[in-house]
């Protein structure tokens, strides 16, 4: 089973930078990188990105990577395999939730964007194998917890694939009320 981390209320408000969010995926999914790397790859300068590093390190979601890398040469790996949040936690704000959910769904949006696409250039093959599908279920907010819970060990007991024709394949989800249907649509945007 993958490695994750639950951050505290400190390590959500860190993560809740957008910069910082996008570094820690691409330290997952490419693997170890230097500042200087992540600058280049995020258009941004090394002194931004190491900052953003070090706060990162400072709430243990990556480490140094001692097998890369000289003295003047500092390599990152990230620390686990995913981010779990539990929002119940006490001393977490709605704010704080809010802040760090806003990151990820602007992240989440991005990354929907390039994978629609770069759908037609796809062998034919993969093609097929996603879906962006939704579903509306009536569902008691126990029956609406137990269904997540089950959604999340099916994606968790999936083993990875060794295959010559294995590929990172992304998973994302995402169950919520239907905004507006409880009555709390702040934005007035029901729908």
């Amino acid at each position: 089973m993958a490695s994750s981390i639950s951050p505290d209320i400190a390590g959500l408000r860190a993560l809740s930078h957008p910069v910082r969010l996008r570094m820690l995926g691409l330290l997952r999914t490419e693997g170890p990188a230097t500042a200087t790397s992540l600058a280049q790859r995020l258009g941004l300068n090394t002194g931004a990105t190491s900052y953003h590093l070090r706060q990162l390190a400072q709430h243990g979601f990556i480490e140094e990577d001692p097998e890369r890398g000289t003295g003047r040469d500092r390599w990152w790996r990230a620390a686990h395999d995913a981010t779990r949040t539990d929002f119940r936690r006490e001393g977490t704000s709605d704010e704080d939730v809010e802040a760090y959910l806003t990151t990820v769904a602007l992240l989440y949006g991005d990354r929907l964007r390039s994978a629609v696409a770069e759908l037609r250039f796809l062998p034919q093959e993969w093609r097929s194998v996603g879906t962006l599908s939704d579903w509306e279920i009536p569902l008691t907010p126990s029956g609406a917890d137990e269904l997540v819970q089950a959604l999340v060990r099916v994606i968790e007991e999936t083993e990875s694939s060794e295959a010559e024709d294995a590929a990172p394949f992304s998973v994302n989800l995402n169950a919520f009320p239907r905004p507006g249907a409880l009555g709390t649509d702040p934005a007035g945007t029901d729908g």
